[in-house]
């Protein structure tokens, strides 16, 4: 199995929320991967900055949000 697909399986849960759900993992990578975003790393915090008028922004940012709510396996 090719890595992308294995990452793009894995955000799948944090994904899946209303129409996003019938996604297949091909099509949810490439929303989540074609994205125009910086990473910024200031002292010890990184920041993942997404364009404010991308039309997928809203579904990373809560998808990202839902992965920080996980608690911490170790």
């Amino acid at each position: 199995m090719p890595a992308y697909r294995r990452t793009s399986t894995a955000y799948r849960p944090a994904a899946n929320t209303g129409q996003n759900i019938t996604l297949s993992p091909e099509r949810l990578r490439l929303r989540l991967f074609s994205a125009a975003a910086q990473t910024v790393t200031t002292g010890r915090r990184r920041y993942f900055r997404l364009p404010a008028n991308w039309p997928w922004t809203d579904v990373i940012t809560s998808a990202i949000h839902r992965l920080q709510t996980l608690p911490n396996p170790g």
